[in-house]
């Protein structure tokens, strides 16, 4: 698929970052660019071996053995897998790894499972998962059924269009195709009748989304910001983002509903990374590569 061979291309830096991880996570990697400057390096995350998370029904279990971690397969700069070589890369991943480390697994203990958005309450709810870490969008609706630690970042809804395209913004989409992934918040807000949409069309990803954009069959794509620059820097020249968000898209780790216990694991480990700089580095060599600095990371929610 060409789309696809392009996001590899696009993310070889990110890819071969992740194909080098140490026993305990990611590489400290320094090497230069070609321009002299520093490329931005990977953390290698210390594993606690001694971890326990007393009163989690989904620690006991898996304890000892592996973790299996849900998560995104093309999303560049967020969550991507390399077709070539099966390896993940993207500040999603780093973050997953960051939780794992903390919980007791170091990379060969966690198992990565690409799961679409629409079957992520699903999997978490029947023990496929353990932990997604996905662009997960917090929300109440979504509590009702499943558990969430974080948030561990903040997006927010955006589009991404033709380079020539005359859309500006969530204001101009009256009479307009567009698409977004099957599942999603962004899909379920563009629906709203303020926006005036022809048609608000959904696939099993958003790679197929901007296949159609590309191909002429939709005005936009519409999902979270940090989303649609990682497409936008592959086609460039071809798409661009609108930059005019409209919404706010907390991302929060999903867990099962009632493991309070590992809840509060993981909201211990986002921020212990967040403190030691972790969160930073992370950011800078996965999404900072767009060229958008970090901003601060959100307060963990401890509900």
């Amino acid at each position: 698929m060409k789309l696809r061979k392009t996001a590899a291309a696009a993310v070889v830096v990110l890819a071969l970052a992740a194909s080098a991880c140490g026993k305990s996570g990611s590489p400290d990697d320094k090497n230069d660019k070609a321009d002299g400057k520093q490329t931005p390096s990977l953390s290698a995350y210390t594993v606690n071996t001694a971890a326990d998370v007393k009163g989690s029904p989904v620690f006991e279990k898996i304890k000892g053995k592996k973790i299996t971690i849900g998560t995104k397969a093309d999303q560049p700069g967020l969550g991507f897998e390399n077709p070539s070589n099966q390896e993940r890369s993207g500040f999603d991943v780093e973050i997953a790894r960051m939780i794992a480390a903390d919980l007791g697994f170091d990379k060969d203990h966690i198992e990565f499972k690409t799961v679409p958005s629409e079957a992520r309450e699903t999997q978490i709810a029947a023990g496929g998962v353990d932990l997604y870490v996905g662009t997960y969008t917090i929300n109440d609706e979504r509590k009702k059924q499943i558990g969430f630690a974080g948030p561990y970042y903040v997006a927010g809804q955006d589009l991404l269009v033709k380079a020539d395209s005359t859309i500006k913004g969530p204001d101009d989409l009256k009479g307009r195709k567009v698409c977004s992934a099957a599942g999603s918040t962004p899909l379920k807000r563009i629906k709203e009748p303020k926006y005036g949409v022809a048609e608000a069309m959904s696939q099993q990803g958003y790679q197929l989304c901007v296949q159609q954009l590309v191909g002429g069959s939709v005005d936009a794509v519409t999902t979270d910001d940090a989303i649609l620059k990682g497409y936008a820097a592959e086609n460039k020249g071809a798409l661009k983002v609108v930059g005019n968000p409209f919404s706010k898209e907390p991302y929060g780790v999903g867990l099962k509903k009632d493991d309070k216990a590992l809840r509060d694991a993981v909201n211990n480990a986002i921020e212990a990374h967040e403190k030691n700089g972790d969160w930073k580095r992370a950011y800078d060599a996965t999404l900072g590569l767009s060229g958008v600095p970090a901003s601060s990371p959100p307060a963990v929610d401890r509900y």
